[in-house]
């Protein structure tokens, strides 16, 4: 008798795949976009949100464990390299994880699945901080 594993389940699948992802993203660059408290972190993008947006979706598709849709367009991420040019304190993050958040409790109802998401990409943006602060 042979037993086969079982099938991954991943927080891709879990939040509901490419749906969820796109609207997750949208909702974090419209907080971004017009939240007062969050004009820091805007003054580090362009004027357009429209790539931000497309490549935070690819990437946080694969990084979920959905297909990976940036790694196949742009390689590998190597986030920390490709955010060097950006002063990233402590506030800067602040503000991105409060985005985030607002976003995530907008778009995803499981508040389990939330909160260890919310968790992953603390420790995330923590390591793209680039600046004392």
């Amino acid at each position: 008798m042979t037993t086969e594993p079982l099938p991954t389940i991943t927080a891709y699948q879990l939040l509901g795949g490419e749906a969820v992802i796109r609207a997750l993203v949208r909702r974090f660059y419209e907080l971004m976009d017009t939240l007062p408290e969050a004009y820091a972190i805007r003054q580090l993008h362009p004027p357009s949100l429209a790539g931000s947006e497309e490549k935070l979706f690819m990437y946080l598709t694969g990084w979920l464990g959905g297909p990976q849709l940036y790694v196949e367009r742009f390689g590998h991420p190597r986030l920390r390299a490709r955010h060097l040019p950006f002063p990233i304190d402590g506030n800067a993050r602040d503000q991105w994880l409060m985005c985030m958040r607002l976003a995530m409790a907008d778009e995803i109802g499981d508040a389990k699945l939330r909160a260890g998401l919310e968790k992953a990409l603390a420790d995330l943006a923590d390591h793209m901080r680039n600046r004392a602060g």
